[in-house]
């Protein structure tokens, strides 16, 4: 049994990640063998520091070890689940356990720059500790029935799009008192990379030029590969449909896949318990730092203006 532990209590990823792994509160078809949270740390929050208590009691409730400190955990685990809400604050929580020769899941978005994307990389290959990032999105089961089985023939282009809403944190001046709002996982990067890691799993990786619009009710990017392939990823805020798909255009057909969250927790943690076992992470570090560079375009290109960006 891989022992796991648990950074950063500011994301409902927490709680439900330790459900399926401890089996506690869940039904029998959501549970997840092979792996258990055995310790975890509440940690802090710059985004949503509120968050805090309830989950923290939550973790609590099913038993789980706490500890002041993420630190306090090395020696007591196999791997750790990053979960910090934040990319930003990845690269300082996956440090010292990657000196430490740990694995590290990374929960989404794996960074908010493809400068602290590749440190994570050079410290992962300079410790020899695997590294894993990846949206449950990817993992749904209608993605991976359509990807595996390319039932149309060879995907020529897609179209991917879910629910793209913008985080902003509130810091208060320390001198005037006042909260001012401050952006943090910009654009994309909040959850904007559900929709466009979904088009990455149809696509792969090759994105090497995109623009990006928007408007107050949606983001769109539409992005060129090496290999003349075009692809669209859609963030939707407005309306009531804010669910997930995608649409392809492949050799044979156009088809459009709706795709459910219900399962897609459930199939990503089969993936990082196998990460554990192996040592090897299913989606390749490299592709991972590519999704970040097309998240960072998109975010350049939108600040100005539309203008095409390289990835």
């Amino acid at each position: 049994m891989i022992r796991l532990g648990v950074i950063d209590f500011d994301t409902s990823h927490v709680v439900e990640f330790t459900r399926r792994l401890n089996r506690v509160g869940i039904a029998d078809d959501q549970g997840v063998d092979g792996a258990r949270v055995v310790v975890a740390c509440p940690g802090s929050s710059a985004l949503a520091p509120e968050r805090i208590p309830g989950y923290k009691a939550e973790m609590v409730a099913m038993g789980v070890p706490l500890v002041e400190r993420p630190e306090d955990m090395i020696g007591q685990i196999d791997g750790v689940l990053i979960c910090s809400l934040e990319g930003a604050a990845h690269l300082q929580r996956a440090r010292p356990f990657l000196e430490a020769g740990l694995p590290c899941f990374i929960d989404k978005p794996f960074t908010c720059s493809v400068a602290d994307a590749c440190e994570l990389v050079a410290l992962s290959q300079r410790y020899s500790a695997p590294i894993f990032s990846s949206s449950a999105m990817r993992y749904a089961p209608e993605v991976v029935a359509y990807v595996a089985q390319r039932p149309d023939g060879d995907i020529l282009g897609a179209v991917s799009y879910g629910p793209a809403q913008l985080a902003v944190a509130h810091a208060r001046d320390g001198v005037r008192g006042v909260s001012t709002p401050r952006w943090r996982n910009p654009g994309w990067f909040h959850y904007g990379i559900h929709p466009a890691e979904l088009l990455y799993t149809l696509m792969g990786p090759g994105c090497r030029q995109l623009t990006c619009s928007h408007e107050i009710g949606a983001d769109v990017v539409t992005a060129h590969w090496h290999n003349g392939r075009v692809a669209t990823v859609r963030g939707l805020r407005s309306g009531d449909n804010l669910n997930y798909g995608f649409l392809v255009f492949a050799e044979r057909a156009t088809r459009h896949v709706p795709v459910s969250t219900g399962y897609a927790y459930r199939e990503l943690l089969k993936q990082i318990v196998t990460f554990f076992q192996t040592k090897i992470a299913p989606v390749p570090p490299s592709e991972t730092v590519e999704l970040m560079a097309f998240l960072e375009a998109a975010l350049s290109s939108q600040t100005n203006g539309g203008t095409p960006a390289v990835v």
